[in-house]
């Protein structure tokens, strides 16, 4: 009889010894998950900053290159003007 509940102490000592080292590792992971979480949420910040630079800079952009296809017509036109002239003589 004695034997039977050393056996079982020992056996019952062994699960709590299991638990404990579960618990230990369930503890790691989660810090690492909680690090990953707020290295991806840095991560994140970073690249909606960029593309909100990126909008404004397209926005500062567009309007540019709006003129400069003004100019360009207008150069269009003008050529096609003086290719007419020429033709003509």
């Amino acid at each position: 009889m004695v034997i039977a509940l050393i056996c079982l102490s020992l056996s019952l000592a062994g699960i709590t010894g299991l638990q404990f080292f579960y618990l230990a590792y369930l503890d790691r992971v989660d810090k690492e998950q909680k690090r990953r979480i707020r290295e991806l949420e840095v991560h994140c910040r970073n690249l909606s900053d960029e593309i909100y630079n990126s909008r404004i800079r397209i926005a500062e952009l567009k309007n540019p290159v709006s003129e400069l296809d003004d100019e360009i017509l207008e150069e269009t036109e003008d050529n096609e003007v003086w290719a007419d002239l020429i033709e003509e003589t």
